[in-house]
């Protein structure tokens, strides 16, 4: 069994001119490959497994990341089936100068966990044994 806390990853990127389209501001597909990358980590430390992207839910940019702001991605593994695990994904845009952030992004993503053949393998059980862990969850189930 793994707990939902060890699932906990983060990224940080900083939004660079060859990340951005015409408006100056992180093109959609940069972010959207973070967060998937992010996201498979987190799933990958769950399952102890490869695993592949198999649902990505609706992707809400709530307000863009401009030149200059760090992206930070975190996600978390908070339900498991058989073999897949739901991932909760959020970008926050934040302030390098005083670490300030806002969420910019957020999804829920569903990763396979598969063997050598790209065959699905059955992946552990979740657990949450912290008050963390639990609020984690909660929140990504209220919100999904």
């Amino acid at each position: 069994m793994v707990d939902l806390t060890d699932t906990f990853i983060e990224d940080r990127n900083r939004i660079q001119p060859n990340h951005a389209n015409n408006l100056g501001t992180a093109h959609g597909g940069n972010v959207l490959r973070w967060m998937d990358e992010v996201g498979a980590m987190s799933a990958m430390r769950f399952a102890a497994e490869p695993c592949v992207t198999a649902h990505i839910n609706s992707v809400d940019f709530a307000r863009p990341l401009e030149l200059g702001d760090i992206a930070l991605i975190e996600a978390y593994a908070y339900a498991a089936g058989r073999t897949s695990v739901r991932v909760r994904v959020r970008a926050y845009g934040e302030d390098p100068l005083n670490g300030n952030s806002e969420v910019t992004t957020e999804s829920y993503f569903v990763f396979v966990a598969v063997d050598d053949d790209r065959n699905p393998v059955p992946v552990p059980e979740l657990t949450v044994s912290t008050e963390d862990g639990e609020e984690l969850r909660e929140r990504a189930l209220a919100a999904e």
